[in-house]
């Protein structure tokens, strides 16, 4: 079902703080960072490989949310009911359609559908301060 793990979406209440800590101390790369509908949200990238880092001032909790992608949204969501998931929410992130759940031990997890493979450039380069 899982094809990759393409973001992990990271709260960062103090939003600028953090940037700063990963691009600063840890020497992450801000691709884009983009102020709208009242929160501001960062891509960062860390290394060559592996999922994107998004810090989101909006996000609420301690954890990130791990954002997988599956080929069938819709797919994807039945088959993660039928298997016992319960709860959760369906959203659109600018790349597509969006499910997130929770865990028994807490992990925050989502599936998507890449729908939308042009959000990527739509959104590189632009620094909103």
């Amino acid at each position: 079902m899982f094809l990759s793990l393409d973001f992990l979406y990271t709260p960062a209440r103090d939003f600028e703080a953090t940037l700063s800590y990963h691009t600063g101390m840890l020497g992450a790369e801000l691709v884009w960072k983009v102020r709208a509908m009242g929160t501001v949200v960062a891509r960062l990238r860390l290394a060559e490989g592996g999922p994107a880092l998004l810090l989101a001032e909006h996000l609420d909790g301690p954890s990130p949310i791990l954002v997988y992608r599956v080929a069938d949204f819709r797919a994807a969501v039945d088959e993660l009911r039928a298997r016992g998931v319960r709860g959760g929410e369906e959203f659109e992130i600018p790349h597509g359609p969006c499910f997130g759940f929770e865990g028994p031990g807490g992990q925050r997890l989502a599936v998507y559908e890449l729908v939308r493979p042009e959000a990527d450039a739509h959104f590189a380069g632009r620094i909103d301060p």
